[in-house]
Parts: structure tokens; C-alpha cells; sequence
């Protein structure tokens, strides 16, 4: 008897686990983005604007890496995605004057 209840259960959990699965993806497929990708918005920007972004971001670098050196920086990923975003913006800049070059 104790069996049987166990096999039971075990085929209840298998079930449930893909019917949470099931759900899960199409929980994913209904969201659609609303939100605009840091490259997006960087891309919206004029080549001036963009300039001006890449000034405040190296501000802001050099802000986080003060706090760091003192030891007041919670979020160290900061650093991190701080730095990916002046690359991004340097990036478009690049790809702009290369399009005018030959263009």
C-alpha cells in the first residue's frame, strides 16, 4: 500500500512540474517589450548628445570608482555596465563616421 501511494505522488509531482513549465513559457511569449535597450536609446541621440553622454558617463565612472576606492560602493556592477555604456556610445560614433566616409 505505502507503495502505491508513493509512486502516486511522484507522478502528481512530474505533472505539476511540467505544468509549471507549460506555463512559464507562455508566461514568457505574452510579455512583450515595452522597454527601450540602452543601445536603442544611444542610437536615438544626435552626435553632439551622444558626446555630451559620453562625458556624463565618464563622470559617473570616475564618481563610482571614488566610492570604491573608499569603500561607500554597494553595487560594484555599476563599474561594470558604467563602462560597457561608454563603450557602446564610443561604438555608434565610430560606426557613424565610418557610414559618412564611404557614404
Amino acid at each position: 500500500m505505502p507503495k502505491e501511494k508513493k509512486t502516486e505522488a511522484v507522478v502528481e509531482t512530474k505533472k505539476s512540474t511540467k505544468e509549471k513549465a507549460a506555463k512559464a513559457t507562455t508566461k514568457v511569449d505574452k510579455k512583450a517589450p515595452k522597454k527601450l535597450s540602452s543601445v536603442q536609446k544611444l542610437r536615438e541621440l544626435e552626435n553632439q548628445e551622444l558626446e555630451i553622454k559620453i562625458k556624463e558617463l565618464k563622470q559617473e565612472l570616475f564618481n563610482l570608482r571614488f566610492q570604491a576606492a573608499v569603500g561607500k560602493l554597494e553595487n560594484t556592477a555599476q563599474l561594470r555596465k558604467v563602462k560597457k555604456d561608454i563603450a557602446r556610445a564610443y561604438t555608434i560614433l565610430t560606426e557613424r563616421a565610418k557610414a559618412s566616409v564611404q557614404g
